[in-house]
């Protein structure tokens, strides 16, 4: 997998709605219990049981968003120690869950500091240029239909599936999608695993179109021994959603300037004419 680390496209307005997502996913994930314990690299079982309980109550569900079944036990965030020895404690629900609502809720959590810090650096790169194309609230309304989007697609793939489903993967996905779309021809510099990180300056439509092949291999299970821990589903869904809600913008996208020069991190500035 190449990794993103900067475009050669630059903005012409602040990407004020980009920088707020980022900046609430962190703080959320920081909000989340157990984090402090995955930070020393350890957690005890009454984090955990608080952690599962928090998901429980605030992650999407497919077997809820399909059949709108909400279970009958769910973690309290209790530690008990029964016959097998101790455990997280479940009971009646103590809240009313709207499965509706718990999407939107999961696009602001996740599992680990490596989702958190992948997601937000794509969201960074990518993201910002399809704000200032689209605009700050349609920007908005984007990154919450993809995430829906995304999510409901996964659902009805996964209909009886009881497995708590977290992270702005989908919506992100949307966005990467849309910059395929608006800006196929912009440079992206990427860092390349081939015995060091050797950092190559490519095109966007062959660093998003790698991506999007590899989701769709991963999600059929091939070459990857977490695919049924990561919802790959959810990321092919978005991004063509992405794709298909930006392409009316396409006609009317000034191209991005051509990049000059080969020193990494240099900003290309567009070629004046006198």
């Amino acid at each position: 997998m190449v990794i993103p680390v900067h475009d050669v496209n630059p903005t012409r307005r602040t990407p004020w709605v980009t920088y707020a997502l980022i900046a609430t996913n962190v703080v959320v994930f920081l909000s989340m219990p157990g984090i402090a314990g995955s930070v020393a690299g350890e957690s005890s079982l009454a984090q955990l049981c608080h952690l599962q309980a928090f998901l429980d109550q605030y992650a999407a569900v497919p077997r809820e968003l399909i059949h709108h079944q909400l279970p009958q036990l769910v973690p309290t965030g209790d530690v008990a120690v029964g016959r097998q020895g101790p455990g997280c404690v479940v009971g009646p629900p103590s809240y009313d869950k709207s499965p509706e609502l718990s999407v939107l809720t999961a696009m602001f959590l996740h599992g680990s500091w490596l989702h958190l810090l992948g997601n937000m650096l794509f969201l960074l790169i990518f993201g910002n240029n399809v704000e200032d194309r689209m605009g700050h609230v349609r920007f908005t309304l984007f990154y919450g239909v993809c995430g829906y989007a995304a999510s409901y697609g996964f659902a009805l793939l996964n209909a009886d599936s009881g497995e708590p489903l977290i992270g702005a993967s989908g919506a992100i996905a949307g966005v990467l999608g849309a910059y395929l779309v608006l800006y196929p021809k912009a440079r992206v510099w990427v860092l390349v695993p081939f015995l060091i990180f050797l950092p190559l300056r490519l095109p966007a439509w062959l660093v998003l179109g790698f991506w999007f092949v590899l989701q769709a291999v991963y999600s059929s299970g091939e070459g990857i021994s977490d695919a049924g821990t990561v919802a790959y589903a959810a990321h092919i869904v978005g991004f063509l959603v992405g794709m298909l809600l930006a392409w009316p913008l396409k006609q009317g996208t000034p191209p991005p300037p051509e990049p000059r020069g080969l020193l990494f991190g240099r900003r290309a500035r567009p070629r004046h004419t006198w």
